[in-house]
């Protein structure tokens, strides 16, 4: 029978890494950024987020991949803010025009343990956290609340890959499904559209932790993810030399078996109206997405989510 990999680390080890993490906050380093701002007396830097982390929402959620989403939903908890600043951010919302402040109060570990052990009630598959990079600290912690009270679904770690290998060494034995975003290979298009032009090199870093920690994703006999790392890829219009690019090196990096989310729903938000950004003021093509898709299969990469396929492409894959 599945057990996730926190039940294995046991409660006094999950404790001590709650306990170094938080230590941390004093001298922050969760992420590239590397603000070494104090969190704990609740100062913050670029992720506006100080000692406790703060939840936009928390819900089951049906519209995730189908090894994570099931029939009763990922059990989703969106943080807000974020360490990056992507132009074209479909979240805007939550994670960059989110003013911090008293009227955003933080969730303390208490509270993010109860949301997930009523995610848990409502027959969640796993626990999801979504945009988790900034506040690594304080979701160990609460996991550590949580599954001294009972917990036993696998931790969905929903990150953009801008991830610090301090983080990720504290995280090793606790996240069973890692479901990064390569965004970007070029540190130019980086710099312009995420406002990171170190984000390529922090990504291959994080990616190859990860699969390291978990290898490639195992679903079982029900179709749910188990472990393993479960890559998404946003296809961008007028970019497809960095998605080959991306897709390359986990071809020859991660393996042939990476399970890949290549996703086709690009569209203009964020500050990419308001800001003029000409060259991805615009959706996605078919044509581009399926030239994307041709790419992967060149490439070996044949473990791709099927929901984004078209039948032609599915019926190659053997899909249907």
């Amino acid at each position: 029978m599945f057990r996730p990999a926190y039940v294995y680390l046991g409660s006094e080890e999950l404790h001590e890494r709650a306990r170094r993490a938080v230590a941390g906050l004093a001298d922050c380093r969760a992420c590239p950024r590397d603000c070494r701002v104090n969190r704990l007396d609740d100062k913050w830097a670029a992720c506006k987020t100080g000692r406790y982390a703060v939840v936009s929402s928390c819900f089951p959620h049906l519209g995730e991949e189908d090894p994570l989403r099931g029939w009763n939903g990922s059990g989703t908890i969106f943080l807000s803010h974020c360490n990056l600043r992507c132009v074209f951010c479909q979240n805007y919302d939550i994670s960059q025009s989110v003013k911090p402040g008293p009227a955003r109060r933080g969730s303390p570990p208490e509270e993010l343990a109860a949301m997930m052990l009523e995610l848990q009630r409502l027959g969640c598959h796993n626990i999801n956290f979504v945009t988790p990079e900034h506040v690594v600290p304080q979701v160990i912690e609460a996991i550590a609340l949580a599954a001294d009270a009972g917990l036993t679904l696998p931790i969905v770690y929903n990150t953009s890959a801008y991830d610090s290998m301090e983080s990720l060494e504290l995280l090793d034995g606790i996240i069973d499904i890692y479901m990064p975003d390569f965004k970007f290979w070029s540190p130019e298009l980086s710099q312009k559209y995420l406002k990171a032009g170190d984000y390529p090199e922090a990504a291959r870093a994080a990616l190859k932790e990860m699969h390291r920690q978990v290898g490639a994703l195992k679903i079982d006999a029900d179709g749910l993810a188990q472990r393993g790392v479960l890559l998404r890829h946003l296809v961008m219009p007028g970019y497809l030399d960095d998605t080959r690019a991306i897709l390359e090196w986990i071809a020859s990096q991660l393996g042939t078996d990476t399970y890949i989310n290549l996703m086709d729903q690009y569209r203009p938000a964020g500050r990419v109206c308001a800001e003029q950004y000409p060259e991805i003021n615009r959706r996605l093509t078919s044509a581009e997405f399926q030239q994307a898709v041709e790419i992967a299969l060149g490439l070996g990469l044949t473990r791709l989510d099927e929901r984004k396929l078209s039948l032609r492409l599915a019926r190659r894959l053997r899909l249907f």
